[in-house]
């Protein structure tokens, strides 16, 4: 099984610079190819909207560093896929619910996403049933208000809560909003959402009840779902933005995934009960390199950001590591979607090929 770690270089025809994130890539079709796909494919998007190839590749990141691992491998075997067809599944489910859609238009391939551009808010909707994490490693040095929530004493690790907790995050870093410090990734309550709702791109103040709603939803449907795979649906993120539908009117839509291994926590729930966490998603790995390092303070202190760059450039895992991880993504993925997972032997290839034989995307 191969593993596809570039994905920033396929002759995916665009008039604009590839966008090569962590572990997707996207590539901005022409204003052509988007207006002939969207009528061709019957998307639900307004005509003139703009549209991009999203290219999952397998790379592995964690504590903000790429991995790799003995043997040239540079990515997870099936995580790509798995990712994919997860997130698939449950914007299929919030779908049916009746939440609202997804920016994700067709995937004609499990490494690819015809996605329709979005106009993002800027937070990480984060939502919590089980206090474990940052929200433990505050609570357990004293802290105990969270996002303008006050939590009650005597909670102990992993303890399931009382009630969802939205607790938002900056995404990015939002200078000259009142009680936000500059810096990316701090935690914001709803009150300042909907106080500076502007700032955070929100299109109107009442659209931040809105997204606190569709995350809560979204999060019942999954938890629902989990809970009857034998699992424990912990934490996760979510993120937002307006797109334009058929009719020329934006819409608040889910963006990036949902519910992966990658975004949440998920926890065997058998072995809950028994009062052990075993996790399946990748906050394993995590606690498997934190275990791995000499010095774990390198990952977990972000004054020391330089030699935690200097340590994941300089070391090469164990490739167990790395099939650890494999066989958990495939295992739960397979779990969720109820059947096996469609892993290409020759990703690049047969990317090309689909983009090319199916979209007409492909330069000549």
């Amino acid at each position: 099984m191969r593993v596809l770690a570039q994905n920033n270089d396929l002759p995916i025809r665009t008039e604009q610079s590839v966008h090569s994130g962590k572990v997707r890539s996207v590539y901005w079709l022409t204003k052509a190819d988007s207006a002939r796909l969207i009528k061709e494919r019957d998307y639900p998007a307004h005509p003139s909207a703009e549209l991009a190839i999203m290219v999952i590749s397998d790379r592995l990141s964690a504590f903000e560093c790429m991995w790799r691992a003995e043997g040239g491998l540079d990515g997870v075997p099936g995580k790509g896929a798995a990712l994919n067809a997860i997130s698939g599944h449950w914007f299929q489910r919030f779908g049916e619910a009746g939440l609202a859609r997804s920016h994700i238009l067709e995937t004609p391939h499990p490494l690819v996403w015809v996605v329709q551009r979005a106009k993002p808010i800027m937070i990480e909707a984060i939502a919590r049933q089980y206090i474990t994490g940052s929200m433990w490693r505050a609570y357990e040095r004293g802290e105990r208000e969270f996002c303008g929530i006050r939590l009650p004493e005597a909670l102990v690790r992993d303890q399931r809560l009382e009630h969802l907790l939205i607790t938002p995050s900056t995404k990015g870093i939002m200078t000259g909003v009142p009680d936000v410090p500059e810096v990316d990734d701090v935690n914001v309550s709803q009150d300042i959402l909907r106080t500076h709702w502007e700032a955070f791109k929100f299109q109107s103040a009442t659209d931040v009840d809105h997204y606190a709603s569709l995350l809560a939803s979204g999060f019942e449907v999954i938890a629902e779902e989990i809970d009857s795979l034998g699992q424990v649906f912990v934490d996760t993120k979510f993120e937002f933005g307006y797109a334009t539908n058929r009719d020329g009117v934006d819409e608040l839509i889910y963006m990036d995934e949902v519910g992966t291994p990658d975004s949440s926590r998920i926890w065997d729930a058998k072995a809950y009960a028994q009062g052990q966490v075993v996790e399946n998603s990748k906050e394993g790995f995590r606690q498997a390199l934190l275990a791995y390092a000499d010095d774990p303070d390198i990952l977990i202190n972000k004054d020391r950001m330089d030699e935690r760059y200097a340590f994941a450039t300089g070391t090469v895992l164990p490739r167990q590591m790395m099939m650890d991880v494999s066989s958990t993504y495939i295992d739960i993925a397979e779990r969720i979607t109820g059947r096996p997972l469609d892993v290409s032997e020759n990703p690049r290839d047969d990317i090309v090929r689909v983009l090319r034989e199916e979209l007409g995307i492909i330069q000549n």
